[in-house]
């Protein structure tokens, strides 16, 4: 069987969602699986043996709309491994076109369930999975309806680690990784809050960063080591880490993808991310969220009191 998987953003999205290829392989041991992302995310998705990833840049559109006909053009390309199945986990006009240009038989969220109920007139078959669900248990229910296998709830959380990484070492020492960057900066925890939580645990705290202002965050900070990674040594780092702390972004995801324990904080976004379980806590602020309709304004994690940060990471201790 040829599969193709179809989530093309962001990087806490797709990680989230890879769990999904070790239950497949499971079902369809001789499955060959392509999965169609973002190039900027490729990365994460490195060094998986069971999948290959085809990367696209509809990003690039930004900047000139005469790149769509480059990328319709490497879509088609894709296309000529006549998949038997193409699944859009995304739900999105753009990865419902991408997948319509993929194959024949497409499979995504209908219409009442889709982020974008119209990406649904571009599948052959779709499903109610209302949207207001877990995260995970919608990638997990569109997956089992698509191909008529059973992953449960319990399969997900008895997961094996799924992202791939070059081994490498940080640290003759135990350590923790505390997540301070997101895409929003309403779901930043605040420095000085982030600064008595590290000054509280007695483990060394690496801080990663990836551009120039989380830069001159953690250069604000005391006693930790600062590191620049690329997503390939990123994923080393927290696959040796104790436990992460994070708030709602891919590289904090990347902890519950690997298996490692974490904390993760929620403002903005509602707390149903990840299944929560010993090694996951999700800490939410008290602010009510829409899932339907974000309010990026809403600054209440900046109210998670860090001694509940501290409390639930001396579990992991």
């Amino acid at each position: 069987m040829k599969i193709a998987i179809v989530k093309l953003t962001a990087m806490g999205d797709i990680i989230q969602s890879a769990f999904i290829l070790q239950f497949i392989k499971q079902n369809f041991p001789d499955a060959k699986i392509d999965w169609i992302c973002e190039e900027a995310f490729a990365p994460v998705l490195r060094h998986n043996p069971d999948i290959e990833v085809k990367p696209i840049n509809l990003k690039s559109l930004k900047k000139s709309k005469l790149n769509l006909f480059k990328e319709i053009k490497k879509i088609k390309e894709y296309a000529k491994k006549n998949y038997d199945i193409v699944i859009d986990l995304q739900g999105l006009l753009k990865s419902a076109i991408t997948s319509k240009l993929l194959g024949k038989n497409v499979v995504g969220y209908d219409k009442n369930s889709a982020r974008e109920g119209v990406s649904a007139l571009f599948y052959t078959t779709s499903y109610d999975i209302p949207y207001h669900l877990n995260t995970i248990d919608r990638y997990r229910l569109l997956v089992n309806k698509a191909l008529d296998i059973n992953i449960t709830k319990e399969d997900v959380l008895n997961k094996k680690p799924y992202l791939f990484y070059e081994p490498k070492s940080f640290s003759d020492k135990e350590y923790a990784v505390f997540i301070i960057g997101a895409s929003w900066k309403s779901k930043i925890y605040p420095r000085e809050k982030v600064q008595e939580v590290i000054d509280s645990l007695d483990i060394e705290f690496f801080v990663p960063y990836s551009n120039d202002e989380e830069e001159k965050f953690v250069d604000s900070l005391k006693g930790v080591k600062k590191i620049k990674l690329d997503l390939d040594k990123l994923k080393a780092l927290i696959a040796g880490a104790k436990f992460v702390i994070g708030n709602d972004t891919g590289p904090t995801y990347m902890a519950w993808a690997l298996n490692i324990p974490s904390v993760v904080l929620f403002g903005p976004v509602p707390p149903d991310r990840v299944y929560s379980d010993e090694k996951t806590i999700l800490l939410k602020s008290p602010s009510h969220v829409n899932p339907y309709k974000l309010n990026k304004n809403d600054f209440s994690i900046k109210e998670i009191d860090p001694k509940e940060i501290v409390k639930s990471a001396r579990k992991f201790l």
